[in-house]
């Protein structure tokens, strides 16, 4: 009998480590190929560890809710076969010599940094607070104490501070070395403030629930856009009628020859793509006093979970897809957005966000800009209304299907022109939509 290693695969060039939420096999259960053994969440996306082998669960080496690192053993396999065990063994012996090597080569650095910094960072701080090793290894080379290092506030599980949260630390603080620290206090001051005026009283009738972790980074999330971005808004009507008699004159042979549903998302944001590539100052992130004009166009669709919770998968390249393609992309990425079926580099890397608040009746919305991005549009819900037809002939009242659209941008970087101007044009795009055109 041979003993598999099953290892904490790599997650995404950002994502260092990962929380385990739920083991789907107990020790003794059989395991085929392919097969999901655990569940994990990290600070990007929830997801499964499948095996790379047939065998049987032997030894469950980190349990739920314990933080592991990518690459480390999680779980021991067995598997039939003297061969395959001899290969493991050899196997494991060079990545144990790796292993070795590497661990003493992050002795060394910290050695070196205790010597630079008196005060080491422990694991646990006076106040209960826990900190990787991945945490503790960056504050030891930047020389973070260990009171600015309690002043950061955590993103991850119960507040653990990620390797994320440290990193934006080191760049806030690089930016304005000076004033860092007395930046930091009061705002914890802040907080104890708004918990001593605004208490939230329970009594024996209400009902308590945690927020999911998801839950938690979202909201974070949102409460550092709106304290980060200036957001401005936006509105403008788009008479989507032609676009809807098309959709109904091609669905059904677009779904005989694609295989593929096809909605409105894809369509408008095809449409949005081509504007995005007629602005390019919408496609951008800022980086302190440094505006870094994005390359790619990379559309983050806005998706609902079932639980309740949102996801942004992202559309790599979006402007270079056709409709079918795009159809394809959106389609694909929604279903599994709901089977919770997202790889992390899935959801990273986006550019711009769509949002389509229309999908549960909303006329519009204003949302909350997704950071480091300096924009996001809402399409809202496509309604049968009275409006004014000019003709050669005169003006007359018709029926026609209009929708409204919301920009949300940052107006630090973005001004009210650049953001009127980016849906002006898709309005114009969108309403001169061809219907005798193919798909």
């Amino acid at each position: 009998m041979a003993r598999f290693e099953l290892k904490l695969p790599k997650m995404g060039e950002s994502v260092a480590e990962a929380t385990i939420t739920s083991w789907l096999k107990e020790v003794g259960d059989t395991v085929e190929l392919d097969e999901a053994v655990v569940e994990i969440a990290t600070d990007k996306v929830d997801s499964e560890v499948p095996s790379e082998v047939e065998g049987t669960l032997i030894e469950i080496l980190f349990q739920k809710d314990d933080v592991v690192a990518v690459g480390d053993v999680i779980a021991v396999i067995e598997t039939e076969g003297e061969d395959a065990g001899e290969v493991k063994t050899e196997a494991t012996k060079e990545v144990s010599e790796e292993k070795t090597t590497e661990v003493a080569a992050v002795e060394q650095t910290i050695e070196k940094a205790v010597e630079i910094k008196n005060t080491p960072i422990s694991k646990n701080s006076e106040s209960g607070k826990f900190y990787s090793p991945l945490v503790r290894n960056i504050a030891q080379k930047e020389n973070v104490s260990m009171e600015e290092l309690e002043s950061i506030s955590g993103s991850g599980k119960d507040g653990r501070v990620t390797k994320e949260d440290i990193l934006s630390f080191l760049e806030n603080r690089s930016n304005s070395p000076k004033t860092t620290s007395k930046i930091l206090q009061p705002a914890k001051n802040v907080e104890k403030t708004v918990a001593k005026v605004a208490p939230v009283s329970v009594n024996g009738e209400d009902e308590v629930i945690e927020m999911s972790r998801m839950g938690k980074l979202i909201a974070k999330h949102m409460v550092d856009s709106v304290q980060t971005s200036a957001h401005v808004q936006s509105f403008i009507e788009i008479d989507v009628t032609n676009i809807v008699k098309w959709r109904s004159k091609v669905k059904d042979a677009f779904f005989k020859r694609e295989g593929e549903k096809l909605t409105f998302t894809p369509i408008l944001m095809h449409a949005v793509a081509s504007t995005i590539k007629k602005y390019p100052l919408i496609n951008i992130a800022l980086n302190g006093d440094t505006i870094i004009k994005k390359k790619n166009i990379n559309l983050g669709m806005a998706a609902a979970l079932p639980d309740g919770n949102l996801i942004v998968p992202v559309i790599k390249n979006a402007d270079q897809l056709n409709l079918v393609g795009m159809t394809k992309s959106v389609n694909d990425l929604a279903v599994r957005a709901r089977n919770n079926q997202l790889k992390p580099d899935e959801i990273q890397g986006g550019t711009y966000t769509v949002t389509n608040v229309g999908s549960f009746g909303s006329v519009m919305g204003t949302p909350i800009i997704n950071q480091p991005q300096v924009a996001i549009l809402a399409l809202g819900a496509i309604r049968k209304v009275p409006a004014v037809i000019e003709t050669p002939e005169g003006d007359f009242i018709g029926i026609r299907q209009k929708m409204f659209v919301s920009h949300s941008y940052d107006h630090r970087v973005v001004n009210g022109a650049l953001g009127g101007m980016f849906i002006k044009t898709l309005k114009e795009t969108l309403e001169a939509w061809d219907v005798n055109q193919d798909f």
